[in-house]
């Protein structure tokens, strides 16, 4: 199979919302579509997609900066196409689109409770860092209100 992996457009947004909620990554008070639309072709952030020679997405990941520190989220792959290498190549090229913009290092998210994401991260190079991750919620995501 051969796979190709490019920035997403518009015309991608529906495939690569669905391929998000498929693969459990629409948790807590993430909103994908929301998310899609304030990512995809910034100065700072993409969406990239892995697609097959017939043009279906088979996994994206959303890739963004700020100063010198990247940031890999939504990382995702269709479930049916997993150990195929599109995860590894998926990340592979967000880091190569982080060094094009002189960033230095990268951070990602794993949840406590996905223990598979975590040994895919491991072994292809990144490790823990002993810190904590805090949130506050500004508002409430469905109706605007102060949380």
């Amino acid at each position: 199979m051969t796979v190709q992996i490019r920035a997403v457009n518009e015309a991608d947004e529906a495939a690569v919302v669905s391929l998000w909620h498929a693969c459990g990554l629409a948790v807590g008070n993430s909103d994908p579509l929301r998310d899609f639309r304030a990512v995809r072709g910034r100065s700072s952030s993409e969406i990239l997609g892995a697609f097959d020679e017939t043009g279906r997405l088979l996994g994206s990941i959303a890739v963004g900066f700020d100063s010198n520190r990247g940031w890999l989220h939504y990382v995702s792959t269709d479930p049916a196409c997993r150990g195929r290498g599109i995860g590894r190549a998926l990340v592979t090229a967000a880091e190569d689109w982080l060094a094009a913009r002189d960033v230095v290092d990268v951070h990602l998210t794993v949840r406590a409770a996905n223990a598979a994401a975590a040994q895919f991260y491991e072994r292809i190079g990144y490790h823990t860092l002993p810190s904590i991750m805090m949130e506050k919620l500004l508002r409430k995501p469905s109706d605007g209100r102060p949380a």
